[in-house]
């Protein structure tokens, strides 16, 4: 029979491989042809910069050109611009030609880079020269002695998400976060940063359980925190005077005020250059850790640089008004004493 030939002929067919399918790669945006101008509106950050940061961690994150491996130009300049633009993941990966779980990978390994040279560029005054300097700093906004560090917290807003946990990121406003611990410099640097306590979680714990606590327990440093009421008053930390009656305690509060104002302005200049801890991440609760720590770092490199925020949208720091309750058994004798004697002294 001549037609079971056929089935031989379509036996063939089956055993044929597919073609393969061929690899595309889209065109990819080599941003550093812009403009200076163009560049910096873009990217939030001059070329210089970008060309620093990418220095700091090309050996982390340079990948093999074969395959299509990505620049480590191209890695900064996209992850960067991903966090300081709050840009849909989708949008920054059609703007640079890559797909969005390039996007993804993109900004945890950068994040990872800069989050593994956090000691080098968060840390405390450990010299008495480095010290005295910051003290120095914080004395020529109005006077106030012994300053050596402004402390605050600031809220981070997180994605919801289910689990017997999830109840205690709802913050005192209503939406899930991480309330983030900073302590900074009359400059605005990131001095220490605690970035994974829940959002439920009150300041005055987060302090009393944190390391840099523990150091000025120890006795580490030549000088004291500036806090606001939500804080206890120790002799390592001021907060300002409960209903103050004299001029001293007046005049106190006054300074307290505008030299602890350094921690409100550090929020709002480091939530301006990164738009996305302004908005909040949509990413897991793991990365959104990881990212805190790379941006402070990236603040602070900004910050050594002279890296101006002119251009950028003014943001309006949060108000932590109403912190400042449940004082009672928040201060300790000895703070107490220490603050009055410093007011008889020095107002």
């Amino acid at each position: 029979m001549d037609y079971l030939q056929y089935f031989d002929i379509f036996d063939e067919i089956d055993r044929e491989e597919p073609p393969r399918k061929r690899k595309f790669y889209k065109k990819r945006f080599d941003p550093f042809t812009l403009e200076e101008k163009d560049f910096r509106m873009k990217y939030r950050f001059s070329k210089v910069y970008m060309r620093k940061i990418v220095k700091l961690v090309q050996r982390d994150i340079e990948l093999q050109a074969s395959g299509g491996g990505l620049s480590v130009e191209l890695q900064v300049c996209t992850a960067l611009r991903t966090w300081a633009r709050q840009e849909v993941q989708d949008d920054a990966a059609d703007i640079h030609g890559l797909s969005q779980q390039s996007i993804t990978n993109i900004c945890r390994r950068v994040a990872l880079a800069l989050a593994s040279k956090a000691a080098q560029f968060i840390c405390m005054p450990s010299t008495l020269e480095e010290q005295e300097q910051v003290v120095s700093g914080f004395k020529n906004i109005c006077g106030f002695k012994q300053v050596i560090g402004a402390i605050d917290c600031t809220h981070i807003k997180i994605k919801k998400f289910g689990g017997d946990s999830a109840q205690y990121y709802i913050n005192r406003k209503g939406f899930s976060s991480l309330n983030v611990q900073v302590v900074c410099d009359a400059q605005l640097k990131i001095r220490d940063i605690v970035a994974h306590w829940r959002g439920s979680t009150h300041d005055a714990r987060i302090f009393r359980e944190s390391q840099i606590r523990q150091r000025f327990e120890n006795g580490e440093f030549h000088g004291r925190l500036l806090g606001d009421s939500g804080y206890g008053l120790t002799n390592y930390l001021f907060t300002p005077v409960q209903n103050p009656r004299t001029a001293k305690e007046k005049s106190y509060n006054k300074s307290h005020i505008l030299t602890r104002n350094t921690i409100e302005r550090c929020f709002g200049v480091w939530k301006q250059r990164f738009r996305c801890l302004l908005l909040g991440f949509s990413v897991s609760l793991e990365n959104v850790k990881l990212y805190i720590v790379a941006l402070a770092i990236l603040h602070n490199i900004a910050i050594e640089m002279n890296e101006g925020i002119d251009f950028l949208e003014p943001v309006i720091s949060e108000d932590n008004g109403d912190q400042q309750v449940l004082r009672e058994g928040l201060d300790s004798r000895s703070g107490q004493e220490t603050r009055r004697l410093f007011i008889e002294t020095q107002f």
